[in-house]
């Protein structure tokens, strides 16, 4: 089974999604953003998500983790929980 480790920073808006984008285009650190802004327990970790199995998470989270390139920020991704910038550590 397929593992991987990512960190992420959720929003409940598209907009600030891409705010904080632009932001970490600009070089700002990942991990200080997700401290700032991100509504996820994670976020107090950084947005460090640790280690999990394809399936663990919802879908779109989940084919990004699995399917695109590692250590490139990805998003906005929408799910239930809000939108999602996604930086996926490596995968095994």
């Amino acid at each position: 089974m397929p593992v991987a480790c990512a960190l992420h920073i959720l929003v409940k808006t598209e907009k600030q999604a891409k705010e904080i984008l632009i932001q970490l285009k600009k070089g700002k650190d990942f991990g200080a953003l997700a401290k700032r802004h991100s509504i996820c327990p994670s976020g107090k970790k950084g947005g460090d998500l640790g280690e999990f199995k394809r399936g663990q998470m919802v879908k779109a989270f989940d084919d990004v983790v699995f399917k695109k390139d590692i250590l490139k920020i990805h998003g906005p991704v929408k799910t239930r929980f809000g939108y999602h910038l996604i930086k996926t550590l490596y995968r095994q």
